[in-house]
C-alpha cells in the first residue's frame, strides 16, 4: 500500500493558519517574531505561536516553526530562551539551517523534533545521513534536485524528505541570496528580503554612464531573474512514488485565497492517488483552481530537467489570476439561508459570486439580496471587511471563500 505523504502549508498569520487547516492541510509551517526568513510575513507573537498550537492540535494537526536564519553573534542572545518557549507550549518541530542553532535548539528544546530547511541546501544521500546522525528528524530537499536525485536520496536515507512542490522560485541557490544585502541593506538570509530578484533591469556599459541597454531587444528592459512558479500537481504521481514523506506549499507572504485554494487542489489530488494510484486521472478543475489565485506561469523546476530561459519571464514581473476573493463566510443560519459575510473586495447586487468551500460542495450564484450590519438593504459592499448578510441559494459553512472571476 502507497503511504500518503503529508501536506504542509505556509501559515502567515493566524488566519492563514486556520485556512490552511481546515481547507486540508496536514501541518503548517510559520513564523515567530524573530528567527525566521519571512521577517515582512506577518508571523505570531508569543501568545499567537500558543494559540496556532492549540488550535492545530485541537484538529490533530501539526505546527512547524522556522528558525532558520543564518544569525550573527549578535542574533543568537535572545535565542536559548525563544527555543525553551517553543519547547514549552510543544511545537512540532523547529525548522533550523544553520549549525549553531541546531546545536541550541538540542539543548533549549530537547523535546522537539529538528526539521532541517532547504536553506541547508541539502543535494546528496552523504550530507542527509550527517544530519540524521546528528538528531534531525527530517530533511528538506533542496530545490536544484532532479526527481531522480531525491529517488537515490530515498534508497539511501532513513529519515523523513520533505520537497518543495508549489509556490515562487527564488534566483539564488536554495533561497541563499545577497542581492538585497547588496541593494538596500535588508539581508534576506536574517529575514528582510526586498525581492529584488522580480525587478525590472537593463544593462549599463561603464563607459557610458545613464545609456540603458536592454538584456533582450525589449524597450522595456527585463526581468532577468523573475522565475516562473512551481507547480508538480500534475506530475503528483511521480513526486508520491519518490517515497518523499512531505509536499511542501510555498508562500507565507501569500493571501489568505492563495492557501485555501493550493492547498484544497492538492489534498484532492493527492487523495485520489493515494486511494486508488492505478486508477488515477488528473482532473481539471484541480488545475483550474491553480489559476484562481494569483500567480507567476508554472515551471517544473529542476525536478525533470536543468531549467532554461523557458522557466523565466523576461517581460514582466506581473502575476496572473482568474478570480478576485470579494467576501469571507462567517457564519450561516439554515433556518433563513442568510450568511454573514466579512467583505474582502467590492461586492454588488447582481454580480456572479463563485461559492468556495473547505467541505461542502462550491457553486455559483447571482447576488441578488444584501444587507448591511443595521439590517438596511444595501446594493453595494464597498468598505473594507465591512460585515454584510447576504442570501444565499445553498448552504454554506464558515471560513467558505467567495470570489468572482477577473
Amino acid at each position: 500500500m502507497i503511504k500518503k505523504p503529508e501536506l504542509l502549508a505556509p501559515a502567515g498569520n493566524m488566519e492563514k493558519l486556520k485556512m490552511a487547516l481546515i481547507y486540508g492541510a496536514d501541518a503548517v509551517y510559520l513564523g515567530g517574531k524573530a528567527f525566521g526568513l519571512r521577517a515582512f510575513g506577518g508571523n505570531f507573537d508569543n501568545d499567537e505561536l500558543k494559540e496556532a498550537v492549540d488550535f492545530a492540535h485541537g484538529l490533530n494537526k501539526k505546527v512547524y516553526v522556522t528558525v532558520n536564519i543564518y544569525p550573527h553573534n549578535s542574533d543568537m542572545e535572545k535565542l536559548p530562551e525563544y527555543l525553551a518557549f517553543l519547547n514549552d507550549i510543544k511545537v512540532d518541530a523547529l525548522l533550523v539551517a544553520d549549525l549553531g542553532v541546531f546545536s541550541f535548539a538540542r539543548q533549549y528544546a530537547p523535546d522537539v523534533e529538528i526539521h532541517i530547511s532547504t536553506q541547508a541546501n541539502n543535494t546528496n544521500w552523504v550530507s542527509v545521513n550527517a544530519w540524521k546522525d546528528m538528531g534531525a528528524a527530517r530533511v528538506v530537499l533542496a530545490r536544484e534536485m532532479s526527481l531522480g536525485e531525491i529517488r537515490t536520496i530515498r534508497e539511501k536515507c532513513d529519515v523523513e524528505l520533505e520537497m518543495f512542490v508549489h509556490g515562487a522560485m527564488c534566483i539564488s541557490y536554495s533561497g541563499r541570496c545577497l542581492m538585497s544585502n547588496y541593494m538596500t541593506g535588508r539581508d534576506s538570509n536574517r529575514g528582510s528580503c526586498a525581492q529584488p530578484c522580480r525587478w525590472k533591469y537593463s544593462l549599463v556599459e561603464e563607459k557610458r554612464p545613464g545609456q540603458y541597454f536592454p538584456v533582450e531587444e525589449d524597450e522595456r528592459g527585463t526581468y532577468i531573474f523573475n522565475s516562473k512558479d512551481m507547480c508538480l500537481l500534475p506530475h503528483l504521481p511521480d513526486v508520491i512514488e519518490s517515497g518523499v514523506d512531505s509536499l511542501k506549499i510555498e508562500g507565507r507572504m501569500k493571501s489568505v485565497h492563495y492557501v485555501a485554494s493550493i492547498v484544497k487542489a492538492y489534498r484532492a489530488a493527492i487523495d485520489s492517488y493515494c486511494q486508488s494510484p492505478d486508477g488515477f486521472q488528473l482532473k481539471q478543475e484541480w488545475i483550474d483552481e491553480l489559476g484562481k489565485v494569483s500567480h507567476r506561469q508554472y515551471t517544473t523546476g529542476f525536478y525533470y530537467n536543468k531549467p532554461t530561459a523557458d522557466d523565466q519571464i523576461y517581460g514582466s514581473s506581473s502575476y496572473e489570476q482568474t478570480s478576485d476573493f470579494v467576501g469571507l463566510v462567517l457564519a450561516y443560519d439554515e433556518a433563513t439561508g442568510f450568511a454573514t459575510v466579512e467583505q474582502r473586495n467590492n461586492m454588488k447586487l447582481g454580480q456572479e459570486i463563485e461559492v468556495f468551500q473547505p467541505n461542502l460542495p462550491g457553486y455559483r450564484m447571482i447576488l441578488a439580496e444584501m444587507y448591511n450590519d443595521e439590517g438596511e438593504a444595501i446594493e453595494v459592499a464597498p468598505h473594507p471587511q465591512q460585515i454584510v448578510r447576504m442570501k444565499m441559494v445553498h448552504p454554506v459553512e464558515p471560513y467558505a471563500i467567495l470570489r468572482r472571476d477577473v
